[in-house]
Order: structure tokens, then sequence, then C-alpha cells
């Protein structure tokens, strides 16, 4: 009898999802640390915290099973999670996805920084003066052992949130506007789904920058192309490779923005 989904891929993604949500708890609190003393809570803030990775557990299980549903639909998938769930061999599986994700994530973290070093903070500081610092990918960031497991974060729950249910569900959407003989979505339907889940990806982090910044049209602008060049890169390796590919991908990224910047810079500094 088959099932809507696999069910041990679903408890695996939903399990790692819930974990990688408290990795990032010290970057976090880090970063919202000075806006959270000047608020009134209504709890505790342990109190609080344990509410939300409740809250967030529930939420991560209805999105992990949509987007599961969706990708299955589509032709899109976790091409090693399901070869380990029915006991098969996916080292050739993982051989194949590691360069090619490892070096994309790479490349697209040398394209963020050098895009917001070369474009986009020369002309943040000359419309927002010395308060565009506070966006400086080469300012101080939380310590990289807290960049390190906030990068956890990124490379399976956004690529869950982004890639498996959100470009999964716009591909389905996209199939009964276009789709092929064997009736998957065409190629620019996955590009388009790709492009706006970037789009979302990017914009997902506004409301962060907001607590650091006016959100200016060039500061939306910033977010979403620097967040963007991830997305589409993450996006074609799903499409391509399979989720775990995008979540390794997105993962290199955040090690070397979150972790080996904050190492070098912090070299510098010092």
């Amino acid at each position: 009898m088959k099932t809507i989904i696999n069910w041990r891929v679903f408890f695996i993604l939903w399990i790692a999802a819930i974990l990688s949500s408290i990795a990032i708890l010290p970057y976090a609190l880090e970063l919202q640390g000075s806006a959270l003393e000047s608020m009134d809570l209504p709890i505790p803030l342990p109190a609080l915290i344990a509410l939300q990775i409740v809250q967030s557990a529930i939420l991560f299980g209805i999105i992990i099973f949509a987007g599961m549903f969706f990708a299955s639909r589509v032709g899109l998938g976790t091409p090693i999670l399901d070869s380990v769930t029915r006991s098969e061999s996916a080292s050739d599986k993982v051989r194949a996805i590691l360069p090619i994700s490892i070096g994309l994530g790479v490349i697209a973290s040398l394209l963020i920084i050098g895009m917001d070093i070369l474009i986009f903070q020369p002309a943040l500081l000359k419309e927002l003066g010395d308060s565009a610092n506070t966006l400086n990918l080469q300012n101080a960031q939380p310590a990289a052992w807290k960049g390190f497991l906030a990068s956890f974060y990124g490379g399976i729950t956004e690529e869950i949130l982004l890639r498996l249910f959100v470009m999964s569900f716009l591909a389905w959407l996209g199939r009964f506007i276009s789709k092929t003989q064997e009736g998957k979505p065409t190629s620019a339907v996955y590009w388009i789904a790709n492009i706006l889940a970037a789009v979302l990806f990017g914009l997902g982090h506004l409301p962060a920058t907001a607590m650091l910044i006016p959100l200016t049209p060039l500061v939306i602008t910033r977010a979403i192309l620097l967040n963007g060049i991830g997305g589409v890169i993450f996006g074609w390796l799903y499409w391509k490779r399979g989720l775990e590919s995008a979540m390794v991908a997105h993962f290199s990224t955040d090690i070397v923005l979150h972790v080996l910047l904050v190492l070098i810079t912090g070299g510098l500094d010092g």
C-alpha cells in the first residue's frame, strides 16, 4: 500500500527542524538582546522560548507534510533520505552532491560579500550615514560558535520552508499552467518557482533588518538581492540534485558568512 508521503523521511526532517530551531537561539538572542530587554514580556523568557519551540514544532510538522506532498507530485524530493529510509546504499549519491553543493555554497557566499562591499555598503553609507554599518557583513557579529550553530538553522529549517514547501508548492501550482507530456512542470515553471521562493527568502529577512535600521527601498533591495543570490542557487540544486544538496549548499554559505568571516575579521581587528 502506497502512503501519501515517506513518513520516515518526514520524522527525520521534523526532528532536524526542531533541533536546528533550538541551535539558533544563542545567535538570535544576542542579535535581539537589547530589544528583548526593553520589552515587557508577558511570561519569563525561558518559558516564552519553550512555548515558541512547541509552536514551531507544530508548524514544522504541517509545513514538512505539505512540502513532501507537493514535492512528490512535481518530481522534487529527498533522494538521499529516501534511499536511507529504504535501507539502500546512499554513499554514491552523497559523493555526487558534496563537491557541487559545497562549491556553489562557497561561491554564493563570496558573491554576497563582494556585492555588499562593492555596491551596497557605499550606497547605504551615503544614504544613511554611520547607521548603515549595522548591516555591514564585516562588522561585529555574534561569536563564531553561535554562527556555526545558526548555520544549521539556515541549512535545515530555511531550506525546508523555502525549497521543500514554498518552491514545491509554486511548482505544483505552475504545473496547471504549463506542464510536460509526463505531467511534470516545465523548466520555465521550475525557474519561476525558484526565483519567487528566493525573493520571499530575501523578504523574510526584513523583520530582523527592521530592528537594526529603517527599511528604505535600498535596504529592501539589498535584502532581496543578497539573499536571493543564495536562494536561486539553492533552488536550482533542489530541483536538480534534491533537498539534501540545497541544504549542504546553504549550510556552506552560512559557514563562510557567519563563521569564517567572523574569525577573519575578528583576527584583523585584533
